[in-house]
């Protein structure tokens, strides 16, 4: 019998485009991956994309192709775009652990020779300038209250502090603020990326979509050569806007208690779940195995779903069963707590656009430091100048939105991706914003499906403390 063998097709040795077509022709030969790479060139792997990728739309070959992407200086805003593939997985620089300098930032090119450039510019030095200010007396009163541990180093303690000090004043920093992002995904991912970014609304994002056309044809030179902006999405999304504006139902209530709404949820989703359970196991049709467990009483309910989720570690990923049962929330957060909502892909996530009418949030430790009064004149000069700007063009004016401004968005996720969720953005080290918003969103699931929400494993806490401890307003 033929020996077993598991080895690299190395991006060293071979180009993407060539690895992608040594996987794709071992359905069709008999050959190697190894003999098949060693017949290939480039001009060849060319060839064969552009016959079966581009002339008979084999796309999924593109996915063996893979690229690592770097941004540097773009805006958060522009960020936003950039990680809006599910299928792709990016690292960006936070802002609860570095610092950001006073010329840090984007000037959006729609403002190229307008009447408000100058008066944008000054509302982002002056929430940068705060920003700056704000970072000392808030470390200070850190300082009083953290003292250095036992044997503990000076770059210990130094990121210990930094990371709680910085936390509450990144709410000042507006979404013109530069960030760095790596990104790695598949050709196919990437050319869908850069068919979003061409087609967007901004500017920027479309000029950083045409770099990375640029950068990604000098590897794959064959699989993104055709990735252009989309008529469908730029006609359909300008249509919606004006629709919007026809119809006269935009609202801009402040949130009330109602921040976190569970609008939809599956009202037989645990039974679901543990139907599917029995089903995998099994030999009888799904309809069968739910009514078996609508058939049971709720002890032996208790007792199947302890079997399916009651040795699941901390750490452990529960069955994909779970993904039966479905929830859609309608949220209102603040753009802090969305930049690490957003991450979480296995979601489908409909944000609004970045405003100031929603409201901002005050961090507690920015009002003890007596700092209060210089933030909220920096975030009151950033509605003002989100008003004229919104005048000119609603999509450029989220550039001089803070982080501590609230955000609507709206969120549907399976039970599974719920325990990720919640157990993450639950933990000590998980951001204070983003913990109220997974506390409050567990407690929405678990008031409707309490039999499998048990065994998620979360931090004694509850989003009301999280509020009375770190807010001032929220």
């Amino acid at each position: 019998m033929p020996e077993r063998d598991i080895y690299l097709l190395s991006p060293r040795a071979l180009s993407p485009e060539t690895i992608a077509v040594a996987f794709a022709k071992t359905s069709r030969a008999p050959e190697s991956f190894r003999e098949i790479a060693a017949e290939l060139s480039e001009e060849k792997s060319a060839q064969f994309h552009e016959k079966w990728v581009v002339g008979y739309g084999h796309a999924s070959v593109a996915e063996h192709a893979v690229l690592h992407l770097a941004f540097e200086n773009v805006s958060r805003i522009a960020i936003e775009t950039i990680e809006n593939s599910r299928l792709a997985s990016y690292t960006e620089k936070s802002t609860r652990y570095q610092k950001w300098g006073a010329d840090d930032f984007t000037i959006p090119p729609e403002m190229d020779s307008h009447p408000l450039r100058d008066e944008f510019i000054q509302t982002v030095r002056l929430l940068f300038s705060t920003y700056a200010e704000s970072l000392d007396p808030v470390k200070n009163l850190i300082l009083g209250r953290s003292p250095r541990r036992e044997n503990e180093s000076d770059e210990a303690y130094d990121r210990r502090i930094r990371s709680q000090y910085v936390d509450r004043c990144r709410f000042l920093l507006p979404a013109a603020a530069n960030a760095n992002v790596g990104l790695t995904a598949n050709a196919r991912v990437i050319e869908m990326v850069i068919r979003k970014m061409l087609s967007h609304p901004l500017a920027e994002v479309r000029q950083i979509g045409e770099k990375v056309k640029e950068v990604s044809k000098a590897e794959t030179p064959t699989l993104v050569k055709y990735a252009d902006a989309v008529p469908y999405i730029m006609e359909t999304t300008k249509e919606l806007g004006i629709r919007n504006q026809e119809s006269g139902i935009t609202n801009y209530q402040l949130p009330s208690s109602n921040w976190c709404t569970l609008i939809d949820h599956d009202k037989d989703g645990e039974k679901k779940i543990l139907a599917a359970a029995l089903y995998r196991f099994n030999e009888i049709p799904f309809a069968d195995a739910l009514a078996y467990i609508k058939s049971l009483k709720k002890k032996e309910r208790e007792g199947l779903a302890e079997t399916l989720l009651g040795k699941l570690g901390r750490y452990d990923v529960p069955l994909r069963e779970l993904e039966y049962s479905t929830y859609t929330f309608d949220l209102v957060m603040d753009q802090g707590a969305y930049a690490e909502f957003k991450r979480h892909r296995m979601m489908t996530q409909t944000p609004q656009r970045l405003t100031t009418r929603l409201g901002y949030t005050i961090p507690l430790l920015v009002t003890e430091a007596g700092f209060g009064s210089r933030y909220e004149a920096a975030m009151e000069a950033a509605i003002q100048m989100y008003e004229k700007l919104h005048a000119f063009h609603p999509d450029v004016a989220q550039y001089i939105v803070p982080n501590g401004f609230n955000r609507r968005v709206l969120a549907q996720f399976n039970l599974r991706e719920a325990f990720a969720f919640c157990q993450l953005r639950t933990a000590a080290n998980a951001h204070f914003s983003i913990r109220r918003v997974a506390q409050k969103m567990y407690e929405e699931i678990s008031r409707v499906h309490p039999l499998l929400t048990k065994y998620m494993k979360l931090r004694d806490e509850t989003w009301q403390q999280v509020e009375e401890n770190y807010f001032t307003k929220v």
